[in-house]
């Protein structure tokens, strides 16, 4: 299979705003889109985006994992960048009918249909810096792909960072591209010095998250990760990992995590550490890197605790157990 996220399905779902009204959703070809060169996106920044996934059960029914928390993230990210307000039901719809018509491009597991909605401020004006875009465009782009990370008993490398910051302190639960591109010059300069698969920003010792994916700790019966506020991205597997330690008899801890607190809880030999999101599932980490020393998380190989929520995530999305907890969305 190609790279994660660089092969798509041939027609996109797209609407647009034009100030008073979304147009009615159509599939359009995939390969392009047009806005005038002054568009505010291109220059102000004005764009939001979701990642989700759709997944082939044993029985050859499609269903999509989580789509209206996914839905109601892109909605609540649009308004905090004065963006359009999103038409939730018609964004579902679009959604929905895409999935439906290329459900037959979803990959044997452990592939699956990548989502991809994207809103973008698209008002020809230049001069409007202080004031948002008008008109917008909202679409979704369908992607089919394997895993983000390597599998087996491969770990992450990933540096501790407590000087930079992922993005501006109010804007982390905005999931927009400036954020990401915020995070690369300090990812980079991770990959070259210490060959770095990703970095952990814990600015003033406070450990966040990495550049794309949120953070847990396991250490014994306990799992840590960062309370939810507005420096960081509300997960929707985050949350969905949570539900499962809960339910597997973890005592779950959203607390403020430092990283002498990091370092010195990695050390013990039953230690876990991993990253999650939509794309990342749940990635073992078995090294951190912190002011250029290397430190081995528990044995340094993938944890049974992470490997057996990783598991019973993956088991609800691809059908193999039951959808307790009223997260699947089935489209055909």
């Amino acid at each position: 299979m190609t790279a994660f996220g660089t092969q798509f399905v041939p027609e996109m779902a797209l609407t647009t705003f034009d100030g008073n009204k979304w147009s009615t959703p159509s599939l359009v070809p995939s390969d392009s889109i047009s806005f005038h060169p002054g568009a505010h996106v291109l220059h102000y920044a004005s764009t939001c985006f979701e990642g989700l996934k759709a997944f082939r059960h044993p029985n050859g029914s499609t269903h999509i994992f989580r789509m209206d928390q996914n839905i109601e993230r892109m909605a609540q990210s649009s308004r905090l960048l004065s963006l359009p307000a999103v038409d939730k039901s018609m964004l579902r719809t679009m959604i929905l009918n895409l999935v439906s018509r290329y459900a037959d491009e979803i990959p044997a597991s452990p592939g699956t249909l990548y989502l991809r909605p994207t809103h973008l401020g698209t008002e020809a004006a230049i001069g409007k810096a202080a004031a948002p875009s008008a008109h917008s465009m909202l679409y979704v782009l369908a992607s089919p792909v394997g895993d983000y990370f390597a599998g087996g008993d491969a770990t992450l490398r990933v540096q501790v960072d407590q000087e930079g910051t992922r993005c501006a302190p109010h804007m982390g639960m905005v999931k927009t591209g400036g954020n990401y591109a915020s995070a690369l010059p300090m990812l980079n300069k991770a990959r070259v010095e210490y060959q770095a698969d990703q970095v952990l920003f814990s600015p003033g010792g406070d450990v966040q998250e990495t550049a794309a994916a949120n953070f847990i700790l396991i250490d014994g019966n306990e799992l840590i990760t960062k309370a939810l506020d507005s420096s960081f991205l509300h997960g929707v597997t985050r949350a969905s990992v949570l539900t499962l330690a809960d339910e597997m008899g973890l005592s779950v801890s959203e607390r403020d995590l430092s990283v002498e607190e990091l370092i010195e809880r990695s050390a013990n030999p039953h230690a876990e550490a991993a990253v999650s999101g939509t794309a990342a599932v749940l990635t073992p980490i078995g090294t951190l890197i912190h002011h250029g020393k290397d430190y081995t998380v528990g044995t340094g190989k993938p944890g049974t605790t992470t490997i057996k929520l990783r598991k019973a995530l993956n088991d609800i999305q691809f059908g193999l157990a039951e959808d307790r907890f009223g997260w699947l969305t089935q489209v055909s």
